[in-house]
């Protein structure tokens, strides 16, 4: 079935409009309070054709207080754009905030507007901010809708940092649920971003403007599921880096680095969930590079709610602890049980305990106890000395055995000496990206501390990300042994080279970094570094995986930049 556009219904009929398409930028006011829209739009963010010219017709003259039907009172004009007008209102019927645009009737798009309100209004979906009136009166056509003074703006959750994985996850799957449903309605949003999308103070997600912020600005496409995905895309990279997936800024976020392109999530921050970071590469439009493992692209939210479907489920965080409040004693076993309540404000004096044992008994009783732990050390100082003088006369007969079983003892205490581990075999480890010199791996243990293996040369640094996660060799150690230390030569000082030890299951590991266990860490600016772990982990394959390389000057195989090479390994058990 061909894809429609969202104001399709009644449209061709009332005013020849073409159907309607999406374009990233902000949205007007649709029920989040001290929310305003800035006059001038950013769709060039996500390289969208600008809209269509506004109508020639002058929005009428409104002024806070204007009631609309006897019912409707405008508080405050939060959009004024393209010969439109968005307020803040309340509805005095049924005495609850609403959400208002406004057009003159005989504006270019006020047919569009009112069949769209109408047709995404006939929806019902909860997970949309609803449509509740749409009317042409006299010289204007105005559009109600709700007002939710409880929810936040994506782009304010956004402003503090990235969102949480649990919550990111749920933004995407109750957005492309929710815009699925409309599709099969025949109703595209077009205008979806991180201004449309609201969290309530419950924890849902809803969608403002569905149809008529598009109608609004009349704006159109050829492919409306294809333009709501990729910003369903967009705004999943957007909650997973704090950035906007394009080279341009947009929506109080900074875009991509110039002459980068777009690189998955997971390469712009440390610890970003894969799974999310190749669905927001499927969904996102970029040239056919859709995802790091060749799953196909999405060019609809049927077929982004279906990939989703087919992720692990992400978890909620687990509840934090909070310590009870520390245990008040009742009025009774305080001792005060009884006593007239102290005046408010004022503070109740603690009583001085008297003095314990103070009585002609108490004191009898304390010389007792005095009389009896004197007679109790002066028995058990003679009793020692005795165990002592008796024990002095056989150590002559049992020198030799006891000077015997000293030595064994220190011995036995003695730590177990470090011994070097042979390197079986090894093989160049690429967790992204190209390798770096697999055929140059075993001379990384080969003895001789003139050759060895490199990496290739960065433009940034220290760190390697985005350009990589990391760079390293896989070693084998014939059989699992214990490992304990690791000492590496390195050719280029400066600041800084960062080397991770990880344990693995094979040469060509079989989970990627999140899945092994780190054995040690180190970071050194000099050219030899040792690495040594809290505590000896068993195993047969070590990872040495390098992520922060110096800037060392050029040489006889590559320039000047951010590298390092490996000249020396040594395994210690």
């Amino acid at each position: 079935m061909a894809e429609r556009s969202t104001a399709a219904v009644d449209v061709a009929d009332n005013s020849g409009d073409e159907p309607l398409t999406a374009q990233a930028d902000q949205s007007t006011a649709d029920g989040v309070a001290n929310n305003r829209e800035r006059e001038t739009d950013s769709d060039e963010a996500q390289g969208s054709p600008t809209s269509e010219d506004s109508g020639k017709a002058s929005p009428p003259e409104l002024h806070s207080g204007h009631k609309l039907a006897r019912r409707y009172r405008l508080e405050e004009c939060v959009t004024r754009l393209d010969g439109f007008s968005s307020w803040r209102a309340v509805d005095e019927k049924l005495r609850r905030a609403v959400g208002v645009h406004i057009l003159p009737a005989d504006h270019s798009r006020a047919r569009s507007v009112l069949a769209a309100a109408r047709s995404s209004a006939l929806l019902g979906d909860p997970r949309f901010v609803q449509v509740l009136d749409a009317v042409e009166d006299n010289d204007i056509v105005y559009v109600v809708h709700e007002w939710l003074p409880d929810a936040t703006e994506l782009t304010a959750l956004l402003a503090s940092g990235p969102l949480e994985v649990y919550d990111a996850y749920q933004m995407v799957s109750q957005v492309a649920g929710a815009m699925a449903a409309a599709h099969r309605e025949g109703l595209a949003h077009l205008r979806l971003s991180p201004t449309a999308v609201l969290r309530t103070s419950t924890g849902q997600w809803r969608i403002r403007g569905l149809a008529v912020n598009a109608a609004l600005r009349g704006i159109s496409s050829d492919t409306p599921q294809r333009t709501d995905t990729e910003a369903i895309g967009a705004l999943l990279y957007a909650t997973l880096t704090q950035r906007w997936p394009y080279e341009s800024d947009a929506h109080g976020l900074a875009g991509l680095p110039k002459d980068i392109g777009l690189i998955p999530p997971d390469q712009v921050r440390a610890g970003v969930h894969r799974g999310l970071s190749e669905l927001a590469m499927r969904a996102l439009a970029n040239d056919g590079a859709t995802a790091s493992r060749h799953e196909s692209p999405c060019t609809t939210p049927e077929e982004l709610v279906k990939a989703i479907g087919e992720m692990p489920r992400i978890r909620p965080p687990e509840p934090t602890y909070t310590a009870p409040p520390q245990y008040q004693r009742t009025a009774y076993q305080q001792g005060a049980y009884g006593r007239p309540a102290p005046h408010p404000g004022a503070t109740q004096p603690v009583p001085t305990p008297p003095p314990p044992l103070q009585s002609r008994t108490g004191k009898a009783l304390k010389w007792s106890v005095s009389a009896l732990l004197i007679a109790a050390l002066g028995l058990g100082s003679w009793q020692l000395a005795d165990a002592i003088m008796e024990r002095g006369g056989k150590a002559d007969d049992q020198n030799q055995t006891q000077t015997t079983d000293g030595d064994n003892d220190k011995n036995d205490e003695q730590p177990k000496p470090v011994k070097p581990i042979s390197i079986q075999g090894s093989q160049e480890y690429v967790a992204e990206g190209s390798a770096q010199a697999p055929g140059d791996v075993a001379k990384t243990y080969d003895g001789d501390p003139s050759t060895y293996w490199r990496t290739n040369r960065y433009n940034d640094g220290p760190t390697l990300a985005p350009y990589k996660p990391g760079v390293g060799i896989v070693y084998d150690l014939g059989s699992a042994k214990e490992l304990s230390t690791a000492s590496i030569g390195l050719r280029y000082a400066g600041d800084h080279t960062t080397v991770h030890l990880y344990a693995t299951d094979s040469l060509s590991p079989s989970t990627g970094i999140d899945g092994m266990k780190e054995i040690a860490t180190a970071t050194t600016s000099g050219t030899s570094l040792t690495a040594k772990a809290a505590k000896p982990l068993k195993t047969q394959y070590v990872l040495l995986w390098i992520t922060a390389v110096p800037s060392a000057p050029s040489d006889g195989y590559s320039g000047a930049g951010y590298k390092q090479a490996v000249t020396d390994v040594t395994f210690k058990g």
